[in-house]
């Protein structure tokens, strides 16, 4: 018996079955999306939420690009379900604000010169946030580790490294 192929309309009923109303925490604001449960956090933020500061990299967890925190941990939202994701803290760099100013973060980074192209930042923010909150006054080979796995393909990751330091209070660019 040969295969009957989809139509649009059979599609997308399949698609309806398949959502759930969300209910996640994003920077500071509870918000509610009904979203297909197959998508990942990445694709729920940026396409249901509107959040396009985290971006697409690689989809395979290898960049850090999309790197979002998580009750305060880094994680790769291109793995993670946006169904695995009620019931936590999701930062986004949206997120990183105070009060309306520039986290120190980004004003080190902007200060420095330290992004190019500007599409890795948003992970490697994230990422350096995570590592300040955990230790505010983290050597170079700490802020390197912790950094490590966020690709750049612009920079040489000095002014990187030195952004971060800045913005710990330690060594000003050198």
């Amino acid at each position: 018996m040969p295969k009957r192929k989809k139509d649009a309309k059979t599609d997308s009923v399949q698609r309806e079955l398949t959502k759930r109303l969300l209910r996640l925490k994003v920077n500071g604001e509870i918000k509610e999306v009904a979203t297909e449960t197959s998508k990942t956090l990445l694709e729920v933020l940026r396409e249901d939420l509107g959040l396009t500061g985290t971006k697409h990299g690689c989809e395979l967890g290898e960049c850090g690009t999309c790197a979002v925190l998580l009750d305060g941990e880094p994680v790769l939202s291109c793995l993670l379900l946006g169904v695995e994701s009620e019931d936590v803290e999701i930062t986004t760099v949206e997120g990183l604000m105070e009060e309306g100013r520039p986290h120190p973060l980004q004003r080190a980074f902007a200060d420095l010169g330290a992004a190019q192209c500007g599409y890795c930042i948003p992970g490697i923010l994230l990422t350096a946030k995570a590592l300040l909150d955990r230790n505010p006054h983290p050597s170079r080979d700490e802020i390197r580790e912790a950094l490590s796995g966020n690709l750049c393909r612009c920079t040489g990751y000095t002014k990187i490294l030195q952004a971060v330091e800045l913005a710990a209070g330690g060594a000003e660019a050198r």
